[in-house]
């Protein structure tokens, strides 16, 4: 498929505010113009001249950014929160928890339009497309179920009771399983062929962000009210290990790095990224991030993390080893912390719900070089 760059002007317009090499500049000016009050040194350069300078600071230039703001898709009447989102690579479709507004929107990202609108749900949190079996998972919070619809015109084909608070969902091709997190800890194991719940795993509290690592069988869960990271056993279906997190709290989103054989997590208190080694779950690194995160993903091709904050932010790491520099801060909208990055496509998309300026809308974000 082919981008345009129809968004090219909101880019500037919306992503000129951001912080260069982790606003060092900014920083830099800050404290010189507050030193100048201090000192009393009322000159020329502290009255007009850093006043000036401050803004080129601040205001540097989008393509500067790594990440360009391409266009914005409209959602059309959706209110309150939106969570998390999915997407069938075939038809290019995105799937959209509307959890405020008891539906899910499909999007039509090759032409860059709201498609249709499944209604009736519950609090939807979690989306799947399950590819083999042609099949929509959307996870209910509100009544604990998991509905099922077919991956063309989006007919009902299914529904899997869960009990209480469905959440993430997870797709597994390499055990055709899929998982979902549900209740006061567990992982729901779904059969896409039989359209079925085959079994549970037990954790030691709800589930919020979790991911699967193929290579090894292991599934990394972020059990926050149990201050900890459970380790699963995707054969055995039993938790076989915890990571403890002293002095970090509320750790929702979480990404893994193959490659790197690490495992990232952003704890909301305080509000940081934590970085983990998928062996022994040693923490060998930390960076301050933007506040309420709900996704972070790792940009495999460039060597990134981006992390989607309620907070009103992007931030944009760079990794080198075990170390990890925050190199951009690029302003969103308050309440606009999922996320959902699509490497095959090489897009970023960010859920950005109604607000006082514009509609609820999908971001869509070309990451640069």
């Amino acid at each position: 498929m082919s981008f345009d760059y129809r968004g090219k002007s909101d880019a500037k317009n919306n992503a000129a505010v951001h912080s260069w090499h982790g606003g060092s500049w900014i920083r830099c000016l800050a404290r010189f113009s507050w030193e100048c009050r201090l000192l009393g040194l009322c000159s020329v350069f502290c009255a007009t001249l850093l006043p000036s300078l401050l803004t080129e600071a601040i205001a540097q230039p989008a393509e500067m950014s790594p990440l360009q703001l391409e266009t914005k898709i409209a959602l059309g009447d959706v209110r309150g929160r939106i969570d998390h989102m999915a997407v069938d690579l075939k038809r290019q479709r995105l799937f959209v928890a509307e959890l405020g507004n008891d539906s899910v929107g499909v999007v039509d990202l090759a032409n860059r339009k709201l498609l249709q609108t499944i209604t009736g749900l519950k609090e939807p949190q979690g989306v799947g497309y399950e590819p083999s079996t042609d099949t929509l998972y959307v996870a209910n919070a509100g009544d604990g179920s998991v509905r099922l619809f077919e991956g063309n015109e989006y007919k009902p084909n299914g529904q899997i009771e869960l009990g209480s608070d469905a959440d993430n969902v997870r797709v597994d091709p390499a055990a055709n399983r899929i998982l979902i997190a549900h209740g006061s800890g567990a992982l729901a194991v779904i059969d896409p062929t039989t359209r079925s719940k085959v079994g549970d795993i037990p954790v030691k509290a709800h589930p919020e962000g979790f991911q699967i690592d193929h290579d090894i069988g292991q599934v990394f869960v972020n059990v926050p009210d149990a201050h900890g990271i459970a380790v699963v056993d995707r054969a055995s279906q039993r938790q076989t290990g915890k990571w403890p997190i002293p002095d970090h709290d509320a750790n929702f989103p979480m990404a893994l790095d193959p490659v790197r054989r690490q495992v990232l997590v952003i704890f909301r208190a305080p509000a940081e990224l934590g970085v983990f080694s998928m062996t022994g779950g040693k923490l060998i690194a930390t960076a301050e991030s933007c506040g309420d995160a709900d996704d972070l993903f790792v940009d495999m091709k460039r060597g990134r993390v981006y992390v989607s904050c309620g907070a009103g932010f992007l931030d944009v790491f760079e990794a080198k080893g075990t170390t990890y520099r925050r190199i951009a801060r690029i302003p969103t909208v308050s309440g606009a912390r999922t996320s959902l990055l699509v490497p095959e496509l090489d897009r970023l998309l960010v859920a950005v719900r109604t607000n006082a300026a514009e509609p609820a809308a999908i971001w869509m974000f070309r990451p640069i070089p």
